[in-house]
């Protein structure tokens, strides 16, 4: 009792000069500890504080941007502490092509962030079907909505990836049927855009009907009306899952899930999550009672004749179940949609606020194409059309940082030692901005892709579809959409600022999410047809 009150009469004299003397101490104790403890070979970085790690010095909605502050402090290849958690950055084209290109085996594997690593603990188990599966089937479906083909490693990973790849170019993805396809959805666009009749509308939804309704194509072997609530809802789901992910309270979750364990958004992550699983489940039996062996009008029919012929031939164990059919849907669809959408949103908001690049592309368009349907072989009749799509998708990197990989060994990588297990990011966007491979990285200049005569060209340092083994799955397909969707629209519509907004007043600044996209805004589709 006595060592209590002794205890409390010295609390009770300590004013608070004294407090932040200690806690001074105790800091500059904490970072000898930490610096005496770690290994001078290992990537250098910023000193982090306990428990916080880096957070107070970053930019939570851009994080990003800090990183690439980091980088020239630091060099291409350092150390930040996401709250307790150790993560090493690599900047710049050549470093990023040398983890993910030369070093593929060693930076290939993905790391999945908390909530994924949470909700994999239930995964896998037989559930009996009683009053609380409800609850169980949440948790079950967030992991295959949200791990997957992006998130995933391993035997199951590497052979869903070849068969939805090896699948995916036998329904045409990169090849002269695809092109049918798109170029059908470009006319349906443009009659949803010609009902606005002028008038400012926010592109958001037009965009993305659009681009969802080519991976259903691929994925169903259909497509959806615009005015179908249930792909209404499909779309919606694609972009709220999208918004969730980028929120401050689930990323709060990722790195402290003990102190934000029961915050809404992951709530809703596991809502949304079982409505897309309750509408899959739905498409998936239909398509199966009109299942024909000998022609498989999409993916999800391929899937399921392998999965009978496994069954057939005796084969029980295999990754062809209907877990992963439904994981394989809903990354297809996420990864699919938003980035796609989100990058011709980019791509009219600049032709917007740069109207004399947008009339050079009609122009292109104009004596190349007239007023017949553009293909695919025309890109390269096209060369200044083709610099401003891809500049597009360089100066906007709808994926700045990257996913997040890890180490499957222990390496040393350019002079650092990386252990067996760290987080590793890519820093995409410090490509995509890498000074010494652009002459203006942070400006809209399509001039980056075209020679002194005109003529396009391509840049080793353009990796808006990142590199190596973990490159994306659909990106011919995410090409041929681009190209297509952009060059239709620019021919049929001459895009401009809402009345009342001048150019100079569209911002390029960007709202996160699991893609960056632009704010908010209108924009008005004036017909030239």
């Amino acid at each position: 009792m006595e060592i209590l009150k002794s205890l409390l009469h010295a609390l009770n004299s300590v004013t608070m000069l004294d407090l932040f003397f200690v806690l001074l101490v105790m800091y500059l104790i904490y970072s000898v500890i930490f610096f005496s403890k770690g290994n001078s070979k290992e990537p250098p970085g910023p000193i982090p504080l306990p428990l916080l790690g880096n957070l107070l010095q970053l930019d939570l909605n851009r994080p990003f941007y800090t990183l690439l502050e980091f980088s020239k402090k630091y060099g291409s290849v350092f150390t930040v502490y996401f709250g307790p958690k150790k993560v090493v950055v690599l900047a710049g084209y050549r470093t990023v092509k040398d983890a993910l290109v030369n070093h593929d085996e060693v930076f290939g594997e993905r790391d999945a962030l908390q909530i994924m690593q949470e909700l994999n603990k239930g995964h896998g188990r037989k559930r009996k079907k009683d009053k609380a599966h409800i609850s169980r089937t949440l948790s079950s479906y967030s992991l295959i909505y949200i791990l997957g083909l992006l998130w995933t490693n391993g035997d199951t990973w590497r052979e869903m990836r070849r068969f939805t790849l090896s699948n995916l170019r036998d329904f045409g993805m990169g090849k002269k049927v695809c092109e049918g396809k798109i170029t059908e959805e470009c006319l349906h666009l443009i009659e949803l855009l010609k009902d606005y009749k002028g008038k400012p509308f926010d592109t958001s939804q037009p965009i993305t009907f659009a681009a969802a309704n080519m991976i259903c194509l691929m994925v169903y072997g259909s497509r959806f009306e615009y005015d179908d609530p249930e792909f209404k809802c499909m779309v919606h789901r694609i972009s709220k899952m999208n918004n969730l992910f980028g929120s401050t309270s689930l990323q709060a979750y990722n790195l402290y899930p003990l102190l934000f364990k029961w915050v809404a958004n992951r709530k809703e992550v596991f809502n949304v999550a079982a409505a897309n699983r309750k509408q899959n489940v739905a498409l998936f039996s239909h398509l199966k009672k009109t299942l024909n062996p000998e022609t498989c009008r999409g993916l999800v029919d391929a899937f399921l004749v392998h999965k009978k012929k496994l069954k057939e031939s005796g084969i029980n164990d295999s990754p062809f179940n209907n877990e992963n059919l439904l994981m394989m849907t809903t990354n297809l669809f996420n990864a699919g949609t938003e980035t796609t959408a989100t990058t011709l949103r980019w791509g009219l908001l600049l032709m917007a606020k740069y109207p004399k690049i947008q009339e050079q592309v009609h122009e292109e368009l104009r004596k190349v194409i007239g007023d017949r349907q553009v293909q695919v072989a025309d890109r390269r009749s096209l060369p200044f059309t083709d610099a401003v799509i891809h500049e597009t998708q360089r100066l906007v990197n709808v994926i700045p940082a990257g996913l997040p990989h890890k180490t499957s060994r222990d390496i040393t990588f350019q002079g650092y030692l990386i252990k067996k297990g760290t987080t590793v990011y890519p820093l995409l966007t410090s490509v995509l901005h890498d000074p010494s491979e652009w002459e203006k990285p942070h400006s809209f200049h399509p001039a980056h892709f075209l020679d002194k005569e005109g003529k396009f060209v391509k840049r080793d340092a353009f990796m808006p579809f990142s590199a190596g083994r973990r490159i994306c799955l659909a990106e011919s397909l995410a090409r041929m959409e681009l190209f297509l969707f952009f060059t239709t629209l620019l021919q049929h519509f001459r895009f401009t600022p809402a009345p009342g907004v001048t150019e100079d007043e569209l911002v390029l600044t960007v709202q996160g999410g699991l893609t960056f996209g632009p704010l908010p805004h209108k924009l008005c589709a004036v017909s030239r047809m």
